[in-house]
Order: C-alpha cells, then structure tokens, then sequence
C-alpha cells in the first residue's frame, strides 16, 4: 500500500509520515507542491490513495488521478467540500477526511473572542510604535458578554464547555441538540442568537443550507458592536457584508481564522506581493479584525493526528472497515 502525499510541509508533517510508515507498513512518497494538472500528477502512479490539504480537487482533478490509478482521496483536513463528492462517486474513488481533537481548535477560538473584547490585537500594534496611551483601547468584561455559538459539534462543544469558566451566558444553536452541551448552555434559534449574543463563533459545517449564515440580513438583526469570530469555514461569512458591517459600526470586531476564496492564498508566502484579494486587503486594513492564515488546527497534536488519520483510512479501505473520518 502507498499514499502519495501533495502540499507536505517538511518541518513538521513529514516526521509523522515516517514514523507512521513503519507503524502502519504503508510506503509514501510526497512534494511540498499542491496537485497541478500536467504537472505532477505522474507522481501519484503507483499509489493507492493521494492526500492533501484542502485544494483543486474538482471533476477534472479526481479524472487526472484516477487516470494514474489512484482509488482514494484521503484529505488531511476535516473539512471536505473542497473535493467534488458527486465525480469521485461516478468513478468509484472513496474520499475520507480526518479529525483530530477539538480543544486545539476550541481554545484558539476563545482566545480570539478575548482578544477582540479587549482589542489586544490594536494593543500590540500600538505597543510596537511605542504608543503606550489608553486612548481607543477601552475593552469589555469578558465574562458578561453573551457568547452565540453556531454549530455543536464536537469543536463547537469544547467551546461551550471550555466558556463555562469564564460566567459567560451561552446561547448555542444546532440542528441536533447535544444534551452534554445543555449543561452549560441553552439552545435558541439563530434569530434569538443573532438578537442577544454580544459574541458569535462559528462552528459549522460548510454546506448548502449554511453558506453565507453570516449575510447583511442577518447581521442587521444583530447588536451593534457584535463581534463575530471564524475558525470554521469561510463560505459561512459573506465578506462583503462583513466589510459593510465593520464599516457601519454594526460590528465591533471580527477575528478570522479562515476566509472566503482563500484558496490560492493560504498556505503560501506572498512576502513582497500584490495582494490580488481585495477583500483581505480591505479586511487587514480595518484596527478591530484579526486575520490569522487558518492556523487554528496548528498544534503539534493535531498535526499528528492528521497525517495518522491518512494513514488510517488507507488501511480501512483496503480491509473493507468503515473509515474513521467521513466516507462517501
């Protein structure tokens, strides 16, 4: 068995493949390029299944690797959407995704709802120029703020129960009602949410019913000041509502984990570039966002566990077990 790894980082994923290699008996081969079309595609010839961070993985991309012999996507991601499920069916490729423990996830969530009710970020800045005033730097008490929390999954349930310590009122909202999370939170519908939370972090999955929850509808149901917080997906936010928001003073402060259309621009060093997406350029340029490049996965633990589940899911196709992650 084989799994040809694309986008591999060599400072930190590729210790976990070796280590998983004889593990798990299953060879690889890897570049530090994404999956390029007449490019390197050829790389993959041989190999059972192809891994990668979310990317290209459109009809013609799944063509180009089933060609070569591949029969398994296996994303090194939780997230999914990226790959066009519906071609992979039709030719008979499996696609499985990957999980990893959710407090990483959960606890850099929190940390950005902290940091933008006390504009921490604004605060280093003014700290770099030497600006050590008190003007515009006024934060609020955490703990009597009212936290929404959109999506109660397992990520989404850490962050509830990790904001419990803080005397936070939480306000949760999900399709299915998670009875540990009714411990520390109360279930309301999104419009309550939007009405009462000073706080909103998403948790959701990126799919139909949830693109764009985040729109100027919405947002003028909410407080003025609301500060909205993603480290889910970015098709959740409408970016140019969230830029009218931040505009209008209808929100007090965003933090942004992921982005709408980051692909192409995340993971990718663009030191000395024209920045070509406009709305990051516009978003970077507001005092009260936190932008961070989808780093809230980025422990040590999750890395691990990531290019495991890789590995993982290989084994369980080929024996003919379920998958541990999704499976189409």
């Amino acid at each position: 068995m084989k799994i040809c790894f694309y986008a591999l980082r060599e400072f930190d994923e590729l210790y976990f493949c070796n280590k998983f290699k004889e593990q798990y008996k299953i060879d690889f081969v890897n570049t530090s390029d994404y999956p390029v079309i007449n490019k390197n595609i050829e790389l993959a010839r041989g190999s059972d299944g192809v891994s990668c961070t979310p990317c290209d993985m459109s009809a013609k991309m799944l063509e180009a690797f089933h060609d070569v012999g591949v029969r398994y996507i296996l994303c090194r991601s939780i997230g999914y959407d990226h790959v066009d499920l519906k071609r992979a069916k039709e030719l008979g490729m499996k696609v499985d995704n990957v999980s990893y423990t959710p407090t990483g996830v959960a606890d850099y969530a929190i940390m950005l709802m902290l940091a933008c009710t006390r504009r921490f970020a604004h605060i280093l800045k003014r700290v770099e120029l030497q600006d050590y005033s008190l003007k515009n730097k006024l934060g609020r008490d955490f703990s009597q703020r009212t936290i929404g929390v959109l999506g109660t999954g397992k990520i989404g349930a850490t962050v509830i129960k990790h904001l419990s310590g803080f005397g936070c009122k939480i306000l949760a909202y999900d399709l299915y009602e998670n009875e540990e999370v009714k411990k520390y939170a109360e279930y309301a519908s999104l419009d309550k949410i939007f009405e009462q939370a000073d706080i909103i972090t998403l948790h959701m999955n990126a799919n139909d019913a949830n693109y764009h929850v985040i729109n100027k509808e919405n947002l003028e149901k909410m407080k003025d000041g609301v500060i909205i917080v993603n480290t889910a997906r970015g098709k959740l936010i409408d970016s140019d509502a969230l830029i009218w928001g931040i505009e209008t003073a209808k929100v007090g402060g965003a933090a942004l984990d992921v982005l709408e259309f980051e692909n192409g621009l995340y993971y990718y060093n663009l030191t000395g570039e024209v920045m070509l997406n406009r709305r990051l350029a516009i978003l970077r340029s507001f005092p009260n966002v936190i932008i961070s490049p989808h780093t809230a996965f980025y422990t040590e633990e999750d890395v691990g566990a990531m290019v495991e589940g890789n590995f993982r899911s290989l084994l369980d196709f080929e024996s003919g077990a379920k998958a541990s992650g999704f499976e189409n």
